[in-house]
């Protein structure tokens, strides 16, 4: 049996470090740098991230992310490289798969720059494709890990809060469904079987998160950094990272996949979604009553989705309710990894309930 446990090059967090762009780059390039800069990050940081490379006269590119990772945008900033040897993302988890995913078909190297914690996506060996419309398009398998990832915490700090607390609703799904995927013997994203260092990773992923998050979500709220901050962001990004691609997804992410074709979601985060995917999961797997009503009372403290209103799908009918959980069940999708045999109709009845569970359970 083979088992496989993957991660990045070199995982760097601390306050500051996005002014040592350059220098880390340095490690990797010579003939420039390919910036792939996220909308809010091109606003607010492009002076401290450009800064570095000039201070060092160190030739770079800066491009502003159009907003989708779909195929076309990759294709788009494919052709922009020029003579640059470096690829570096820079921003929301959506700019960072792009820019892994142009990484990958240059065979250039890459820097994962993230500007929120909002999604375990920095550390994967993977890329999750949308179409241009939003809806799931396909997970792109690479060839390697990021070369390195680099977490500022004082930009993470500063950015809203509700990109944290999507990464928390992210990083949550990494436990129970490393679990799913222990029981099923699933093979994970890689290709192998989970290791027990990937499920250690994934445990304290939960309990960090479990321990720091409302901690950390104070500490963003008065645009401060924390111990708690530190932990979370850490838990958001490695822990999670590490977690998921090395033990496996499950249910939350398919149910995820599946509400993207609910046009109601689109104003959603991923990691908003697949909160309310973990607690479907939760459902399915009939765990108890005291474990679902955690999850759920920890979610609604995290301002994370536990119901329909939540996302806008109060007036969902049953008919576009059954397309998302068909398109969850998808072949290509990850709901196989579960210990059990799971239909699009099981899924609806999930949804439903803890639809239900989460209007009983206050916060």
């Amino acid at each position: 049996m083979t088992k496989i446990i993957c991660a990045p090059g070199s995982y760097i967090q601390g306050a500051g470090e996005i002014k040592k762009l350059a220098s880390y780059y340095q490690e990797l390039g010579t003939k420039g740098a390919y910036l792939m800069i996220g909308h809010h990050a091109y606003v607010h940081d492009l002076d401290d991230i450009e800064s570095s490379f000039k201070d060092a006269n160190v030739p770079f590119n800066s491009e502003l992310f159009g907003g989708e990772c779909s195929r076309e945008e990759v294709e788009k900033h494919q052709k922009q490289l020029g003579e640059c040897d470096v690829v570096i993302g820079i921003g929301g988890g959506k700019t960072l798969d792009a820019a892994k995913a142009v990484a990958f078909y240059a065979h250039m190297p890459v820097i994962i720059v993230p500007t929120t914690a909002s999604t375990d996506a920095p550390c994967s060996r993977l890329s999750v494709l949308y179409k241009p419309n939003g809806e799931f398009d396909a997970y792109l398998p690479l060839r390697a890990n990021p070369d390195m990832v680099l977490m500022d915490t004082d930009i993470i700090a500063h950015a809203p809060v509700r990109f944290l607390m999507a990464g928390v609703g992210d990083a949550l799904a990494t436990y129970y469904e490393a679990a799913a995927c222990v029981k099923s013997d699933a093979l994970t994203m890689p290709g192998g079987h989970v290791t027990k260092a990937a499920f250690a990773l994934a445990t304290l992923c939960r309990d960090t998160l479990f321990e720091d998050a409302l901690k950390a979500k104070a500490a963003v709220e008065n645009k401060v950094t924390t111990k708690a901050l530190e932990n979370i962001v850490e838990a958001n990004t490695y822990l999670s990272g590490l977690g998921f691609e090395s033990s496996g997804l499950a249910a939350a992410h398919a149910i995820h996949d599946g509400l993207t074709v609910i046009p109601e979601t689109h104003k959603y985060l991923h990691g908003e979604k697949v909160a309310f995917g973990t607690i479907t999961q939760l459902v399915l797997e009939n765990r108890s009553l005291e474990e679902i009503t955690k999850v759920i009372k920890f979610c609604k403290a995290c301002n994370l989705p536990t119901s329909f209103k939540d996302l806008d799908m109060e007036n969902v009918s049953d008919e576009l309710l059954l397309k998302a959980a068909t398109e969850a069940c998808s072949p290509n999708d990850t709901m196989a990894n579960m210990p059990f045999v799971v239909t699009p109709e099981d899924v609806v009845a999930a949804m439903k309930t803890a639809n239900t569970l989460s209007a009983t359970i206050s916060k």
